[in-house]
């Protein structure tokens, strides 16, 4: 047998080990004498014209759950199923039934399944769910654009500012940005563990996060050597701007979190929420333009860069407004939240990076340190400075 067949083997014997103990079923007295674990997830309850109401849910269980009743207020109502009343594991299924909603009052909706287990959801305040037609699309995108497009967009205009102080000020705005992206990271760690509570136990919403964490750091990882390798093959200098995009991409992707708040706010009719969040993630995130430019302070990239990072930082908060708006999935969310975070600590390290190998023109220059004086101060200052916008977000 040669090296693949020794190698294939044990994963051979495992998948007959599998087969064996699905036929024999050695848990067959247990099934016999308790009864199946159940475990149902309602993602979303939504209201799409008046009258009727719709539930999702997802099977996070090992079995297959079978609802027979839905109740609104304790009271039992007729519903119909889409694929089918019985759920099987890891697929989601949509309860629909006729019910007289009244706008603006609370809604405690229950499934009952065929065992007698009860999930039960709160709706804080019954409102017309937005259709995913012209209008909306166009009113969550001008949403997005408000609090992720423009704002960065007018933080890339410190570029010309960056591109006039001397070489320790652009260390200390390199510095800056690093304390900017750490705070984003915190609070996108904490968007992902909050994400991964509402995720159906099957899925593994912690796992789930880590797979993103770490899919995001290796993959970048991996781009951002071969780019390295090529360019010192052609005898071509490092260059910032890869950096600068790497920027812009950790940014979008923590920005599509903040879309996906904006959209579901309005989706459950919290108006003047979603009116605060967009106000203040405008605040919170003209910052983040000068994160992306810091790196390319000293070279000149066409105004087209200019764009392509705008656009890459800033329309992910129109695509989370979008699908926190029409359809919010948090197990979809915490993937993607997830890659954010691993997208910005890899971008922590190639700025921090930038700033230790910056010798100027003197290459036995001694490496700068992070913590000097002034870099430290930088370090200080870009946390304190997300801190304080993020208070215009949390109120």
């Amino acid at each position: 047998m040669n090296r693949w067949g020794w190698g294939l083997l044990p994963v051979v014997l495992l998948a007959g080990l599998v087969v064996m103990f699905k036929v024999t079923d050695p848990t067959r007295p247990f099934r016999a004498a308790f009864p199946p674990v159940e475990d149902l997830t309602i993602e979303r309850v939504s209201f799409p014209e008046l009258g009727k109401v719709a539930v999702r849910v997802v099977n996070g269980g090992p079995e297959p759950v079978t609802v027979a009743q839905v109740l609104v207020d304790d009271a039992f109502w007729t519903f119909s199923a889409d694929p089918g009343p019985t759920v099987a594991r890891l697929r989601s299924a949509t309860f629909s039934l006729d019910y007289p909603w009244v706008e603006g009052e609370p809604h405690v909706i229950a499934l009952l399944t065929s065992t007698g287990l009860t999930f039960e959801h709160e709706v804080a305040v019954a409102t017309l769910s937005p259709a995913a037609n012209s209008r909306y699309l166009a009113t969550f995108a001008a949403l997005g654009a408000y609090a992720g497009i423009v704002p960065v967009l007018l933080g890339l205009l410190w570029y010309p500012f960056l591109r006039r102080v001397g070489r320790q000020w652009v260390r200390f705005y390199l510095c800056f940005t690093v304390g900017l992206l750490t705070f984003l990271a915190v609070d996108a760690a904490e968007h992902v563990l909050e994400a991964a509570l509402g995720v159906p136990e099957g899925f593994q919403g912690v796992g789930l996060a880590l797979l993103g964490v770490l899919g995001a750091v290796v993959v970048l990882r991996a781009i951002g050597g071969s780019g390295r390798r090529r360019r010192s093959e052609r005898g071509v200098p490092e260059s910032p701007l890869p950096v600068a995009y790497l920027v812009a991409v950790g940014i979008g992707l923590h920005n599509f979190g903040e879309g996906l708040a904006i959209g579901s706010a309005y989706a459950l009719g919290e108006i003047a929420l979603g009116a605060f969040l967009v106000i203040g993630f405008m605040l919170h995130n003209t910052t983040e333009g000068l994160a992306i430019v810091a790196p390319v302070a000293r070279s000149r990239p066409r105004l087209r860069h200019f764009a392509f990072m705008g656009l890459t930082a800033g329309v992910p908060t129109v695509i989370g407004a979008w699908a926190g708006g029409f359809s919010f999935s948090p197990t979809l969310a915490t993937f993607l939240l997830a890659l954010g975070l691993g997208a910005i600590l890899q971008v922590v390290g190639q700025v921090a990076r930038l700033v230790t190998t910056d010798r100027g023109q003197h290459a036995d220059a001694p490496a700068p340190s992070l913590f000097s004086p002034l870099n430290a101060a930088g370090l200080a200052l870009g946390a304190v400075v997300m801190y304080a916008t993020a208070l215009a977000v949390t109120g």
